[in-house]
């Protein structure tokens, strides 16, 4: 077990690692698999010294909804935005600095929540605090700024504490 774990130190980037080689190439063939495999056992290995502390993912499970509902909002907040540019005035927009209370600790789901936010259109993460307690945000339109607030911390946070923490 513990020669499994010096091979593979992080078996999930194996896997993903493979499967991003395997996409590049376009191409299925037993060639392809086997070099994609290779470097997705070789660059973590590589890469591991330079990352000791990663955290595991407590539910990887969670994360197939997390990316579901990170994908509905993205094609929501699409219409949305394409509905303020096309019928709203910039003067009618109420564009909002928002400063969103983390209860995240570890490095990989605090940057989870980042490019989440930033992925979504309308949303952009600016700034992390230094203690990492808060994430600045700016949003397009945001008339309750609590609200907006209090969806990314029950939408997204929450999610990502089940997985991450």
């Amino acid at each position: 077990m513990k020669l499994l774990r010096r091979l593979f130190p992080h078996p999930l980037l194996t896997l993903l690692l493979t499967l991003v080689w395997l996409m590049l190439v376009n191409r299925f063939s037993w060639n392809s698999v086997i070099f994609g495999f290779f470097l997705g056992v070789l660059i973590p290995f590589v890469i591991s010294p330079y990352w000791p502390g990663m955290s595991r993912v407590r539910h990887p499970i969670k994360i197939v909804e997390y990316i579901l509902v990170v994908i509905y909002d993205i094609m929501v907040a699409n219409v949305t935005v394409a509905r303020l540019i096309l019928f709203k005035s910039n003067a009618d927009m109420k564009q909002a600095w928002i400063s969103v209370p983390l209860r995240l600790r570890t490095p990989e789901a605090i940057t989870t929540l980042a490019g989440t936010i930033t992925l979504t259109p309308g949303t952009v993460s600016c700034d992390l605090s230094s203690g990492g307690h808060y994430l600045l945000v700016h949003c397009l339109h945001a008339p309750e700024p609590e609200k907006v607030r209090q969806g990314i911390i029950d939408r997204y946070e929450s999610r990502l504490m089940e997985i991450f923490e």
